[in-house]
């Protein structure tokens, strides 16, 4: 499993400072190599810690197991927010 891009990727105006939620689609190739479109909806929240929370919900079933999906998912993102190349 490998995760190509985001794409359309959004931010939803919300009223809480340290929450930030994004939308969009993933591009994922599965086992065959073939591109998947999914609709995703993610949340960034910031700890009083100063830790990250990534909370993901995909709109769409994918034949994959859900867990090594998600935790991908988290990285990527969290390597997206870190470079800044999520949408303010």
């Amino acid at each position: 499993m490998k995760i190509v891009t985001i794409k359309d990727l959004k931010r939803k105006d919300v009223p809480i400072y340290y929450r930030r939620i994004y939308s969009g689609i993933v591009v994922l190739e599965l086992i065959k190599s073939i591109p998947l479109e999914v609709p995703l909806d993610f949340q960034i929240e910031q700890k009083p810690t100063g830790s990250v929370h990534i909370d993901i919900n995909l709109s769409k079933k994918v034949d994959y197991p859900l867990v090594p999906l998600q935790k991908e998912l988290r990285k990527y993102i969290g390597e997206l927010d870190s470079s800044g190349q999520l949408p303010n």
